[in-house]
């Protein structure tokens, strides 16, 4: 596997917690007619289940001196051409008008940094990856990084 030079889990965004708050008193208001008392213990059920989903949606990204994985993607650090960090109106550019379609994307509503990758693999017909991250400077420095030492 290797060592571990950068890793972070992207979750979703944290409003939907909140949001799915609303599952309780939705429930006690379907239930009400039964038993006010069933529709809250139902609405508290289905928000820890949204909860414990919440919590195994988190994806990793993570660069290892041998690997660079993007949620279930990984390439080795051998293909790793390059690394650019964009944000704000240079990420939404990135995700819109700058995007080729034969890109690998792994992107999250409410993390506005983003890292592409650029890929030096002939026999792979994707030319780069574009990765949501909160510590875009910090994960191409670790890229880089990595990709520096192996030359």
């Amino acid at each position: 596997m290797g060592a571990v030079l950068y890793r972070e889990r992207l979750w979703p965004a944290r409003w939907i917690l909140v949001a799915t708050l609303l599952v309780v008193p939705a429930s006690a208001l379907v239930f009400a007619p039964l038993s006010w008392t069933v529709g809250i213990v139902v609405g508290v059920v289905l928000y820890i289940g949204c909860v414990a989903l919440y919590l195994t949606a988190g994806v990793p990204v993570e660069v290892t001196d041998g690997t660079f994985r993007a949620g279930r993607a990984r390439i080795e650090r051998r293909y790793i051409a390059g690394a650019s960090a964009f944000r704000g109106p240079e990420a939404t550019a990135q995700r819109g008008p700058h995007l080729d379609a034969r890109a690998f994307l792994l992107l999250r509503g409410g993390v506005d940094g983003l890292v592409r990758v650029e890929l030096s693999d002939p026999d792979d017909p994707t030319p780069y990856w574009l990765v949501s991250t909160r510590n875009p400077d910090l994960l191409v420095s670790k890229l880089i990084g990595a990709v520096a030492s192996r030359e």
